[in-house]
């Protein structure tokens, strides 16, 4: 006969109990004694063994596995010893360990500003009354029940319901004795007793290797050896450093003798070292964040706290960063806060409710990528994101975020149609609660001392200007309008470039209006877009010449830069996720030269304050002549904001020889010149001065001095005093 009635029995035979962590365990009847309750339908018979090893018999008191004993206090923990034919196993009861969650979590949670959630949610290895196993919180507000499950429990959901904690929504249970690399999954039933798909744990920082989905609990064994970089980086302007990006997708950007994607550590011994040659500041990884399908290039994300484990564990990827930060390089990860997919298994619908989505799909449908957009405006949701992003500048010490698709978390209408959106409490197509996030999320992030970069294509104002100023708030934007502009110049023809000098000179109308970084991007060279050699015109010389003379241009022109893997070796096909960059074709001279200007167009942006120290502010730039249409000629200035070094550039964009072409200068002097792309070591033409050239006194272009020169085809020169 029971302590407990009927109903609640068979409540908890069925999984239905509201409230197990008050029937389960140990619970004090009187001052002597206590009543053990314990479910295990897989056990023929219970006993109840204390620390001193007394052993007392638990009566099955439901045919469906509920047992119980009245037992002597006090109890100060306990082993439950189940049998069933020949097989005994010994249980630490879960239901016999309080509660990891404080109030203080709980609150700040529900208030959207915890901004540790991390370390609480999830799965973590921890001890609770002095016993190690695994912590499992998770959010679900709409649930009647939530239940981890997994190999250790025969993924039944009636073995580890865990605890609710009305008016935060948050369930939690302690696990005694699970280890790293437990498989596990959330079981819950929703507000209509529906039994949902399995869920993956949101705060999972591991996952199965697809096609397998189960969260996977991990506790990292890594030490840091980058101290040096994390402190340099505290005191860092980055609007006055240099910073050349080298954008890889992780999965092709080589490939081993098998044919398959190099790992984490592989990367790290490998990519490394390259980047390092070709004088790149930093890596930006395409979203490494867990996704189902390779074909998205992780831009649909199910795991947004997990290192995608196609290519290692969390530490393994955190010895890839580290390894970055050793060699000097920062390392930077595409994030995809915008969307996630609908997967059964993830986000969507996670309790039976649009939990983290909005429930109307004029606001919580992405039409153009089938995907579930994020409800900026709900406090949890928000947290959840926020806290994402300072996990990855904390706990694996990325140097910065690249916000994906910006522009569509901007505007409420973003590739819809009339009567296909709703407006903001004002009326208005701008998204109120997308921008508080983003502010938000810019000041989080910034703190914590990382940098973020904003692919943003639209008009919207101060993107990257401060929060305080009523900015967005990024550190950089992208400058989206230069590179469709500079793009659609060099895929014109030589001979009618003239008629479009406006497409190079525009972007300086607007270059200081945002802290602008100038994007190649893998974007730019998939879906029938063509490699930026295949757009160049001409035969295989003119190409390469072009292409030279236009990576020239963005090294010298103002911003930060950013180059796709396979860009700087001038790679003749798109990028295939299926593939690798073509290092085959560096067997080629002309290639290679191309890789060989890349580098020193590196070492020339990092070592020369003019070309980087003022990328943000009008004072690095003027020029010198933009109106030579005819001839399809530019020269400008740069300037630096930490000492008194001046470069002058001149471009010639066709392929034609011009001698005797004046081009003012600043002061007096011996210009020298210090990077040709013409020059044969870039498997150019050799045509320029290979050396000094002096000032001779004529006044031109509005400068008191000027120089006379012989401009290469198709070529970009610098020069400095």
């Amino acid at each position: 006969m029971s302590l407990l009635p009927a109903d609640d029995l068979n409540a908890l035979a069925s999984a239905r109990h509201g409230s197990v962590f008050s029937v389960l365990g140990c619970h004090p009847i009187d001052n002597d004694t206590s009543v053990i309750r314990t479910f295990q339908p897989k056990a023929a018979s219970v006993e109840f063994v204390d620390a001193n090893n007394q052993q007392v018999p638990l009566t099955r008191v439901h045919v469906d596995g509920v047992f119980e004993a009245i037992v002597s206090r006090p109890i100060t923990s306990y082993t439950l010893r189940c049998a069933r034919d020949e097989f005994q196993w010994d249980v630490i009861d879960p239901y016999s360990f309080p509660s990891l969650l404080g109030d203080t979590d709980r609150y700040l949670f529900s208030e959207g500003n915890h901004y540790q959630l991390h370390k609480h949610l999830g799965s973590h290895i921890v001890s609770n009354l002095g016993i190690r196993g695994v912590h499992f919180s998770v959010w679900a507000p709409n649930a009647n029940r939530v239940s981890v499950v997994g190999e250790f429990n025969e993924w039944d959901g009636r073995m580890h319901v865990m605890r609710a904690h009305p008016g935060s929504g948050l369930w939690d249970i302690f696990i005694p004795e699970l280890v790293s690399g437990t498989l596990y999954k959330y079981e819950i039933i929703d507000a209509n007793n529906q039994c949902l798909p399995l869920k993956h744990d949101p705060f999972a920082v591991y996952f199965e290797q697809p096609p397998g989905n189960a969260s996977i609990v991990f506790e990292s064994q890594f030490e840091w050896g980058d101290a040096a970089h994390m402190a340099s980086r505290a005191d860092a302007n980055p609007l006055q450093q240099p910073i050349s990006v080298y954008e890889v997708h992780a999965g092709s950007w080589k490939r081993n003798v098998n044919g398959d994607s190099l790992n984490y550590r592989e990367l790290a011994d490998t990519l490394i070292p390259y980047v390092l040659d070709c004088g790149f500041t930093h890596i930006e990884l395409l979203p490494i964040t867990e996704h189902p399908l390779i074909a998205s290039w992780g831009y649909q994300p199910v795991g947004l706290f997990a290192p995608t484990s196609r290519f290692g564990s969390p530490d393994d990827f955190r010895y890839f960063v580290d390894g970055c930060h050793k060699a000097g390089i920062g390392v930077i990860m595409d994030w995809v806060p915008a969307h996630f997919p609908s997967d059964a298994h993830g986000l969507g619908n996670f309790d039976g409710t649009s939990l983290y989505e909005h429930s109307d799909p004029r606001q919580g449908v992405h039409k153009d990528w089938n995907t579930l957009i994020f409800n900026f405006g709900r406090n949890e949701v928000a947290n959840y994101l926020i806290n994402n992003a300072l996990y990855w500048i904390e706990e694996f010490h990325l140097d910065g975020l690249r916000v994906d698709a910006v522009a569509s978390m901007l505007y409420l209408d973003y590739s819809r149609n009339d009567g296909e959106w709703i407006p903001n409490e004002h009326g208005g197509n701008h998204n109120l609660e997308a921008i508080s996030f983003l502010q938000r999320m810019n000041e989080s992030v910034h703190l914590a001392g990382g940098m973020t970069f904003a692919e943003e294509s639209t008009s919207f104002p101060q993107v990257s200007h401060p929060t305080y100023d009523g900015g967005l708030g990024f550190t950089f934007k992208w400058n989206m309008g230069w590179m469709h502009d500079t793009l659609e110049y060099f895929q014109k023809d030589p001979a009618y470039r003239e008629f479009h000098q406006n497409s190079l000179t525009f972007g300086l109308l607007y270059a200081f209006s945002e802290n602008f970084q100038l994007p190649f991007s893998h974007d730019e060279v998939v879906h029938g877009k063509r490699s930026l050699l295949d757009k160049m015109p001409g035969d295989d010389w003119q190409k390469r010449a072009n292409l030279r003379s236009l990576l020239a241009l963005m090294f010298t022109y103002p911003g930060k830069k950013l180059l796709f893997m396979g860009c700087e070796i001038g790679q003749y096909t798109e990028w295939s996720h299926d593939d690798s960059v073509h290092w085959d074709l560096l067997h080629n001279q002309g290639h290679a030269g191309i890789q060989n200007l890349v580098r020193d167009l590196n070492g020339l942006y990092k070592t020369n304050p003019a070309l980087h120290s003022s990328d943000c502010t009008h004072q690095g730039f003027d020029w010198i002549d933009c109106a030579d249409a005819q001839h399809s000629v530019i020269a400008f200035q740069r300037r630096s904001s930490v000492n008194d070094a001046e470069l002058v550039v001149v471009c010639n964009f066709t392929p034609v020889v011009r001698n005797g072409y004046r081009i003012g200068v600043p002061r007096s002097g011996t210009w020298n010149e210090i990077l040709n792309s013409d020059a044969t070591d870039y498997a150019g033409s050799g045509v320029g001065h290979g050396g000094a050239v002096n000032s001779t006194g004529i006044a031109c272009h509005g400068l008191p001095d000027s120089i006379e020169l012989t401009l290469p085809p198709l070529s970009a020169l610098v020069f400095s005093l």
